[in-house]
């Protein structure tokens, strides 16, 4: 009986692991991928399996179906009416970033920088004071700290005053947050959604995708996106980091629409809900029918049928004439961006990336080390923000086109997470971001020392956690 047994599992085990290869080589974007999957199930199949199910999946299962459902709300916002005339230089790579995203570049926009936390929220909690019909909130993390209770308290208030609030949390990034947070504020009148939840036990098999984006948008005409989450630290209250520098962006006008239409495809797919008559969608109207600025969110997320985050990245850096500087706080690139960044690098652009220098995720921090002296000898730059932690997400295209958002420089922005990037094609704009990163970088070390000058222990494992950029 014990042979018998023993046989029936290893069959099993064989036929699962040779399912799990097979799935690896059809399914990997790239051959890397395919290839460590398939040297982790034959080496390690009692881990590889499992690990493979919970973690190899490409794509999330129905999201595709969930957006087709709700795609009226997109030609609410993809109208000839809403669309601005794009400037001719710039006309193919933003014309390229609408059809990565989805929608279009309007004008008719107020864009406003939000420098770090505090002005951050302030400016959040005014207008969610100010709403009158909805409120739609949605970050990666919340916590039941201060400013968690602070934001909780506005909510509260708002819902107080019969206007519609939604709050949607990403399940592993607060999964710290105690059910009375949100108890409070169902208590209060106000929808609570937690996807993990709501989709059952089967969204566990999903568990390396993660909803990454972090927004607000009040009655459908003003709308936050950026780098911050809910939590004390984002306001530099951490002593681990210190000084929290992060960028947010403050949007008037139709891309606030546009903001409010992913949230409620997010919404879509994580409780079956339609938001399409539950929200105010005439009200992103242009502010200004004479302001010229332009400006799209560009979505991106394993739900697309391309991998949108990485060519969003490809996007803006092959379009660099002159200059190119990405902020973020994490560095593990494809080689796809690889290799754009070398080709603008030998083209004689400024190329200049800007990392933190303080560690909060060690294993991403000790990949990137693998990756500086290649494309340093090509010519692009490296620098350390030293004045705290650096967690913005900001993109700057010569001196007419930048971004704020949520996606980091990572394989894991590229593939795994639900990201946003608010594009603007404003040479006002893009100057306001000029100076914001001109003063990073005074604040900032260029990284000039090669991997062979650092400690022993980075010389050794840095190799070693590039073959786990997949992941990452």
């Amino acid at each position: 009986m014990t042979t018998v047994l023993a046989t029936i599992l290893a069959v099993f085990g064989a036929l699962a692991v040779a399912y799990c290869v097979w799935a690896a080589i059809a399914s990997a974007r790239t051959p890397q991928g395919a290839a460590a999957w398939v040297v982790f199930l034959v080496s390690s199949p009692w881990f590889g399996v499992p690990a493979f199910l919970v973690l190899g999946r490409r794509k999330v299962r129905d999201y595709r179906a969930a957006w087709r459902e709700s795609h009226d709300l997109f030609s609410i916002q993809d109208t000839e009416a809403s669309r601005g005339t794009l400037p001719f230089e710039r006309e193919k790579t933003l014309r390229a970033l609408e059809r990565i995203g989805g929608l279009p570049f309007t004008g008719g926009n107020e864009v406003r920088l939000l420098i770090d936390g505090g002005a951050t929220f302030d400016a959040i909690c005014a207008v969610v004071d100010s709403a009158r019909e909805s409120v739609c909130v949605q970050f990666y993390i919340i916590r039941d700290d201060g400013l968690g209770r602070r934001l909780a308290d506005h909510l509260v208030a708002a819902a107080a005053r019969g206007v519609k609030v939604r709050v949607m949390y990403d399940g592993v990034g607060s999964q710290k947050l105690p059910e009375a947070w949100a108890a409070r504020l169902r208590d209060a009148g106000v929808a609570v959604l937690n996807p993990d939840h709501s989709r059952g036990p089967t969204s566990r098999l999903e568990i390396n995708f993660r909803n990454h984006r972090k927004t607000v948008v009040v009655d459908g005409d003003v709308a936050f996106v950026g780098g911050h989450n809910v939590g004390d630290e984002y306001l530099g209250l951490d002593p681990q980091f210190g000084r929290w520098r992060d960028t947010h962006v403050e949007i008037r006008g139709p891309v606030a629409g546009q903001i409010q239409a992913v949230f409620a495809e997010d919404w879509h797919w994580a409780s079956g809900e339609s938001l399409t008559d539950d929200l105010p969608w005439e009200a992103g109207d242009a502010t200004d029918p004479e302001n010229a600025t332009l400006a799209a969110l560009v979505p991106t997320g394993p739900g697309d049928p391309i991998d949108s985050g990485s060519l969003m990245f490809f996007t803006a850096i092959t379009a660099a004439r002159d200059r190119i500087w990405i902020a973020s706080p994490y560095f593990v690139p494809d080689t796809d961006i690889m290799s754009a960044l070398v080709s603008a690098a030998l083209a004689g652009r400024d190329v200049r990336i800007l990392l933190p220098s303080t560690i909060d995720h060690y294993l991403p921090w000790l990949a990137s080390h693998a990756y500086f002296d290649e494309l340093r000898a090509t010519g692009v730059r490296f620098f350390r923000y030293c004045d705290g932690f650096l967690h913005q997400k900001v993109i700057l295209v010569d001196d007419d086109l930048a971004a704020v958002g949520t996606a980091n420089l990572d394989n894991r922005s590229f593939r795994l997470n639900f990201e946003s990037m608010v594009f603007v094609a404003d040479g006002a704009f893009a100057s306001d971001v000029e100076r914001m990163l001109s003063d990073d970088f005074v604040q900032s070390d260029e990284l000039i020392s090669a991997l062979v000058d650092q400690p022993l222990h980075i010389r050794i494992s840095s190799p070693l956690a590039r073959l786990w950029a997949p992941l990452l």
